[in-house]
């Protein structure tokens, strides 16, 4: 198949159905409680207790959203090693692969929901420099916006490939 000398007009499929995975992270994550939840555990919050003391959740929301997270495999329950009676919650890869999404949350909320950077800054640790917007990049690292993009099928992108 030639290259198409044209671009069609392909839209992404909206409903629930489709091959994007938007539905299934907001299923995993989407509401405010999971967020905060997320957000301490990367602060390194790990015990019930201390999440419930610090985010001010009622205690019966905690236990509902945490359970949902560990389901997701974003979280997981594991024994407490100085305590095997007390349960930890630690981020597992996938709790991991949110952070950029985390990121860009907050820095979309600085710059138009409160107008101002959040404090504390968070940085490089080894340089100690805030770190940048997260962006939208090209496969050569080009910033992109959303008139930048457009969707094509996996079948053209495999065909392309193999010319």
């Amino acid at each position: 198949m030639g290259k198409l000398t044209e671009p069609r007009k392909l839209t992404e499929p909206l409903g629930e159905d489709g091959e994007c995975g938007l539905p299934v992270a907001l299923e995993a994550m989407g509401e405010r409680w999971s967020f905060m939840i997320l957000r301490a555990a990367f602060n390194g919050l790990k015990h019930f207790e201390e999440m419930q003391s610090s985010l001010g959740i009622a205690r019966n929301i905690l236990a509902n959203r945490l359970g949902r997270l560990v389901q997701s495999g974003i979280l997981e329950r594991s024994p407490c090693p100085d305590d095997r009676r007390k349960i930890e919650y630690r981020m597992t890869p996938k709790g991991e692969a949110l952070l950029p999404a985390m990121i860009a949350l907050r820095q979309w909320g600085d710059s138009w929901a409160t107008g101002v950077p959040s404090n504390p800054v968070l940085c490089d640790a080894r340089d100690r420099q805030p770190v940048q917007q997260v962006r939208v990049q090209a496969h050569d690292g080009r910033p992109l916006d959303w008139h930048d993009l457009m969707w094509v099928d996996q079948s053209e992108l495999v065909a392309e490939a193999a010319e």
